[in-house]
C-alpha cells in the first residue's frame, strides 16, 4: 500500500518569541515494512539549526527562533510504501541494547493496577500472552480523548479507564517489562477511514523470542498492518514525540495540528483543529 501523508504543526502566541527551540520527529526512515518513496520537512517562522540520528535510530531536526516571531509553521508530507507483516518488525536494530528496554521510566512505572492486569492477562505461549494483554487494555481503557495528557501516567490511565493512544501504549510497556520483555513506544501515523485527524499514532512493540519487535496496537486492539507508518521510537512518549521543545517568554501559546493520512492518488483536504 501507498500512503500519502501530510503532517501540519502550528503554533500562535499571543505576543513575540524571543527564542524558541523544537525538536522534530517528523521523518520517517526505510526499513522493515515499509518504504520512503518522498519525504520534505519545511519550516516557517523559525530555521534548521542541526539534523542528526539520535540513540534510539531517529531522525531528529532541531528548528530555532531567535527574533520576535509570533507564528511558527512545521509542515512535513510525503509517500511511504508499506507491507503487512502481521505487526512483525523483526530482528533488533541498532546500538541501543536490547536490556535498555526494560527501564522503568516516571511515564511507565508499573503500580498496582498495572501488576494486577499484567497477571491477569496468560497465554501459552509470550506471543499468546501479549495478544491477552493487548486484549486486556483495550477492554479496561475506554478511548476517550481529552481526558489524559501528555504527562499522564500508565497507572493514572487505568485508574482513569480511559485514555487515548499514548495512554494505551504507555500502559502496554508498563505491564510487558513487569513481565520481563523489552518494549518500546512508537510514533507514527495510522490510515483511518476519515483521511482527516488531529493527532498522530502511538503504539507499543515487544521484543519476543524467535519473532524479533513485534507491534501491539492495544487501542485498536490489533497488530499493525499494512495501514501503519513508523516515525520514531522510544522507551516512552517523551522519547518519540513528533514535536517537542522550549519556549523563552510568558507569551500564552495555542497550538494546532492537521494530519492527513489517505491512499496516494485519492484527493486529501486538511482540516484545522
Amino acid at each position: 500500500m501507498r500512503l500519502k501523508i501530510s503532517h501540519t504543526t502550528e503554533y500562535h502566541y499571543e505576543d513575540p518569541v524571543q527564542y524558541s527551540l523544537q525538536r522534530l520527529r517528523l521523518t520517517p526512515k526505510t526499513q522493515p515494512g515499509q518504504i520512503v518513496r518522498a519525504w520534505a520537512t519545511t519550516v516557517h517562522g523559525a530555521r534548521l539549526e542541526a539534523g542528526y540520528t539520535d540513540h534510539f535510530g531517529n531522525h531528529v531536526d532541531l528548528v530555532s527562533t531567535n527574533a520576535e516571531q509570533v507564528a511558527i509553521r512545521i509542515v512535513a508530507e510525503g509517500e511511504v510504501e508499506t507491507e503487512d507483516r502481521a505487526g512483525v518488525f523483526g530482528p533488533h536494530q541498532g546500538f541501543v541494547p536490547l536490556w535498555l528496554y526494560l527501564r522503568e521510566t516516571p511515564l511507565t512505572r508499573p503500580g498496582k493496577l498495572v501488576r494486577d492486569l499484567a497477571k491477569s492477562a496468560s497465554g501459552e505461549n509470550e506471543l499468546a500472552h501479549m495478544h491477552a494483554l493487548m486484549a486486556a487494555i483495550h477492554e479496561t481503557v475506554a478511548y476517550k480523548p481529552g481526558e489524559t495528557a501528555s504527562d499522564t501516567t500508565a497507572e493514572q490511565a487505568l485508574e482513569k479507564k480511559q485514555g487515548v493512544c499514548q495512554d494505551h501504549a504507555h500502559v502496554f510497556l508498563s505491564a510487558a517489562r513487569h513481565l520481563g520483555l523489552p518494549a518500546r513506544y512508537v510514533s507514527g501515523y495510522l490510515l483511518m477511514e476519515t483521511p482527516e485527524q488531529t493527532a498522530s499514532h502511538a503504539w507499543a512493540e515487544v521484543h519476543l523470542q524467535g519473532l524479533g519487535w513485534v507491534g501491539f496496537d492495544a487501542a485498536n486492539k490489533i497488530c499493525p498492518d499494512a495501514r501503519y507508518v513508523r516515525l520514531s521510537t522510544g522507551l516512552d512518549y517523551k522519547d518519540a514525540a513528533p514535536v517537542s521543545g522550549m519556549v523563552l517568554g510568558h507569551s500564552a501559546e495555542t497550538m494546532s495540528v492537521a494530519i492527513t493520512v489517505a491512499p496516494a492518488g485519492q484527493s486529501q483536504s486538511q482540516s484545522q483543529s
